[in-house]
């Protein structure tokens, strides 16, 4: 069993404020996010400059702070939104719903395409190869928040969360660090680097992640509030994956057929 290393989820103090490492993984992840645009749109085909980045980021941002935030509270927590609609605002005590921050996201990319012009796939596009980013740093602000554990395990590598009672339990946030963040990161940047089809990017993105992340959920303890929805393994991550496996795979159809089509 490995010890789980208990950090102090405030970072440092501004005063009488506390910085929380959970927000500072989310500006890391912009910052490298912004750092590896940078060099893709200097290599784009489709007309993207580095004057574009700044607007297209805000855009990206508040699409998952506003998103992630409201999707975890309507989805997952919904009983103390009704009681304790404040709590929507308390983004520094953990609880972002990686659903929510993805149609947070697609509203903002539609509001920036049409504001600028732009077909909605080639920001989609654009954008989805350092989304893995955040996924990544995000996970590792929950493993330091000890929230989001797994279920219980008897592997080596198991960890006893402060909060999550006396048993070792599967550190499922780094299972979704490595699948959901690394891994997919590594291969949309790659596949991403040879022109490809619109929707191409952007649905390998959702083809993969949904897949992820329905394989980690059967490690991941589903949140105490929600519980499994059926047959005893059912999660609500689960079904909210699916949609995106399925809707992958028609983008990635698409994609394909048009650019067959446009050869002949």
């Amino acid at each position: 069993m490995l010890t789980y290393p208990n950090i102090d989820p405030i970072a440092f103090h501004l005063g009488p404020i506390g910085v929380h490492w959970y927000g500072l993984m989310y500006l890391l992840g912009f910052t490298a996010a912004w750092g590896l645009l940078v060099l893709r749109v200097k290599n784009s085909p489709r007309g993207f400059t580095v004057d574009n980045l700044s607007d297209l980021l805000f855009y990206t941002a508040l699409g998952v702070i506003l998103g992630g935030r409201l999707g975890y509270m309507l989805f997952y927590n919904w009983h103390e939104t009704l009681h304790h609609p404040l709590q929507i605002l308390m983004i520094w005590q953990g609880g972002m719903s990686f659903h929510g921050g993805l149609i947070g996201v697609i509203i903002a990319f539609i509001i920036y395409a049409h504001k600028h012009n732009r077909a909605f796939a080639d920001v989609s596009d654009l954008i989805a190869p350092v989304v893995p980013l955040g996924i990544a740093t995000g996970r590792i602000g929950n493993f330091i928040n000890g929230e989001l554990w797994g279920r219980m395990t008897d592997m080596p590598w198991g960890m006893v969360f402060p909060n999550g009672g006396d048993v070792p339990r599967h550190p499922s946030q780094l299972y979704e660090f490595l699948l959901e963040g690394v891994t997919l990161f590594l291969v949309l940047w790659i596949f991403s680097m040879k022109p490809r089809p619109r929707w191409a990017v952007s649905g390998l993105f959702l083809i993969l992640y949904g897949f992820f992340r329905i394989f980690i959920e059967f490690f991941r303890e589903p949140d105490i509030q929600v519980g499994y929805l059926a047959f005893g393994w059912l999660t609500e991550g689960q079904v909210l994956s699916v949609p995106m496996v399925l809707a992958g795979f028609i983008m990635m159809s698409y994609a394909y057929r048009k650019k067959l089509c446009s050869n002949i």
